[in-house]
């Protein structure tokens, strides 16, 4: 993974590790449910960003060096994977 996207990904997990604690917090607190519903909704909106810019990344490098190599079938198996993953959620 390139350095700057590592920096990226991390520094975004560091944000929703502090997410996670806070919506732990609210329910230990027993703040009010829709309170904890907006604040989970915004941890899964994190997560998603994070989920997009290693998929970006992946796609940039590892599966465009795949098709130039000539590993046209492994790419799409891959991106299926993805879609296929994806559509689970």
């Amino acid at each position: 993974m390139k350095e700057a996207v590592k920096r990226r990904a991390m520094r975004r997990l560091k944000i929703l590790e502090g997410q996670i604690r806070g919506l732990q917090k609210m329910i230990d607190e027993d703040a009010y449910c829709v309170t904890i519903l907006h604040q989970s909704s915004a941890v899964k909106q994190a997560l998603s960003g994070i989920e997009d810019l290693i998929l970006e990344h992946h796609l940039a490098t590892h599966t465009a060096d795949q098709m130039r190599s000539g590993s046209i079938s492994r790419s799409v198996k891959e991106i299926l994977d993805i879609y296929k993953l994806s559509k689970r959620k």
